[in-house]
């Protein structure tokens, strides 16, 4: 399953309409009694109640028709997220239906499903970019090394692109919008060879319909700051990283995952910058959640690697 953690809400009767993709075709056009939730800010709960509620949809819709088994759980947290929202996390699975339910920090994850020897005594380092966060850490012998949680990654990216254009073009765009503009024609730096994409959205002016065409060039530059706070976060874990696993990194290069990842030349910004090899893994999209499978397939494994809480 493959869904975003998105929750519609009606406020009257204080009652969920819709979860994961169907809440997402919400976004910014629902009426007043309507209500589109984003339950996770930052890749920490930023909404208990709405987060359960969401798990509960989830557990069910996975469990199927075993529905009176209750699954074991093995959630993704941020490697920055505190022991109280590790703690609600871990409160909310068990209330949402989880006969137990175990958290795991996010590089570990990544690496794992990137298929990343994570327990070798060699150094090997990830930059996971999701939505809320951005997590890069050093992995050598089944534990993190060194590590740094940057607060901003690909929902960031929406926000800045549909301010360029507001600013620029006097053109309100919902970030459903700024996204699409994102996967479509998004860059990490310009170059000569540009991409159009036509955008449709409000005239702050006039408050009419309009039609605009946005260039790639221009979409590398509204999400340059972003980036930039995402480099200096690698480069921070780099200073930090002692210098024998320093040169396994120059060897290996750094592995890049997480769908943030997808942004055209990344990978190229970051190694330039840097002076690090940068590689994509493969399908960045479901590193995370195929490292999770993997850990809840062999818990006894990587007792090391998770917090558990029966």
């Amino acid at each position: 399953m493959n869904e975003p953690s998105v929750v519609a809400v009606s406020k009257p009767e204080n009652r969920i309409l819709a979860v994961g993709t169907e809440a997402k075709a919400m976004i910014g056009r629902t009426p007043d009694i309507i209500r589109v939730y984003r339950p996770m800010k930052d890749g920490v709960i930023a909404d208990y109640r709405v987060t359960q509620a969401m798990l509960r949809y989830f557990i069910n819709r996975s469990r199927g028709s075993f529905s009176f088994l209750k699954p074991e759980l093995v959630v993704s947290v941020p490697v920055g997220a505190t022991s109280t929202e590790r703690r609600a996390v871990i409160e909310a699975a068990r209330k949402a239906g989880a006969r137990a339910a175990y958290v795991a920090k996010e590089p570990i994850l990544a690496a794992i499903g990137a298929g990343i020897p994570i327990n070798s005594c060699q150094g090997n380092m990830v930059i996971d970019i999701g939505g809320g966060t951005s997590e890069i850490a050093v992995v050598a012998l089944g534990g993190i090394v060194t590590a740094n949680s940057v607060r901003t990654a690909g929902d960031k990216m929406d926000e800045r692109i549909a301010d360029y254009i507001k600013r620029e073009y006097n053109l309100a765009v919902g970030t459903q919008t700024a996204e699409e503009i994102k996967i479509r024609i998004g860059k990490a730096f310009p170059q000569k060879e540009d991409a159009y994409f036509e955008v449709r959205g409000r005239d702050l002016v006039s408050g009419l319909p309009r039609n605009i065409k946005v260039s790639a060039n221009e979409c590398a530059k509204a999400v340059a700051d972003v980036l930039g706070e995402i480099i200096e976060g690698v480069k921070h874990v780099l200073r930090d990283t002692p210098p024998e696993l320093s040169a396994d990194i120059m060897n290996k290069g750094m592995i890049l995952t997480g769908g943030g990842s997808l942004l055209r030349n990344l990978d190229q910004l970051i190694a330039k910058e840097t002076g690090v090899p940068c590689f994509m893994a493969e399908e960045p999209l479901y590193c995370v959640v195929k490292g999770t499978g993997i850990v809840l397939e062999n818990l006894d494994i990587y007792k090391r690697s998770v917090m558990s809480q029966k």
